[in-house]
């Protein structure tokens, strides 16, 4: 089964119809219905620090932190933002701190918030990244028959500043590179929103899913 954190912040039905093609969903924020799933989907569109403050008055900030020591984990826009140890929107706020790095605002000439379709550019695998991925394998299972290069929808004005080896793919949005996936061990996180992507977002939803 698999568990999206409803937080009150999110595409929860959108993401869970995906996924209920490939395996039983439960929307949820009962601690105990996480702790059963197999596998965690934290999605999330708004404010930073309306989703930390949500998070913990369901009492499941913590509990996030320990799941995703063990489960696979995925983050989905502001849900892979959460993923980062800080966020500068609204001042200084604490994120779950289970990858190294900063939430930061874009900057420069570009239009804000950055929306629509963009490029995902992914990057090889170096050898002891990903310790679980055959070192035949060029690219991250998640991207499994998705082609290089290939679009998928946006919609934010914070980009994650990693201060771990953690990106797996890029984009570029103006002439500014940010971090569009990350993959740390189980835990992943996209920029983009899988579930507004068409067919190339159901197969990385898929690909999560049955991994």
């Amino acid at each position: 089964m698999i568990a999206i954190v409803d937080y009150g912040l999110g595409n929860l039905h959108s993401i869970g119809k995906v996924l209920s093609m490939f395996s039983e969903v439960r929307i949820t924020k009962l601690p105990l219905e996480l702790m059963e799933a197999e596998k965690v989907v934290l999605p999330g569109v708004g404010a930073f620090s309306d989703a930390v403050s949500n998070l913990k008055e369901a009492s499941i900030f913590n509990l996030l932190q320990e799941l995703a020591k063990t489960k696979p984990f995925l983050g989905i826009c502001l849900g892979m933002q959460l993923l980062f140890s800080e966020s500068t929107e609204g001042g200084k706020i604490s994120g779950l701190n289970i990858i190294k790095g900063i939430v930061r605002r874009f900057e420069g000439r570009m239009k804000i918030p950055h929306i629509g379709w963009n490029i995902v550019e992914f990057q090889k695998l170096r050898y002891g990244l990903h310790s679980r991925v055959p070192c035949s394998v060029e690219f991250h299972p998640l991207f499994y028959e998705i082609p290089d290069r290939s679009y998928f929808y946006f919609v934010h004005s914070y980009y994650v500043d990693c201060q771990e080896d953690v990106a797996i793919a890029k984009t570029t949005y103006s002439d500014f590179s940010f971090s569009s996936v990350v993959a740390k061990g189980n835990i992943l996180g996209c920029q983009f929103h899988p579930e507004k992507s068409g067919i190339i977002g159901l197969k990385l939803l898929e690909n999560f899913a049955k991994a």
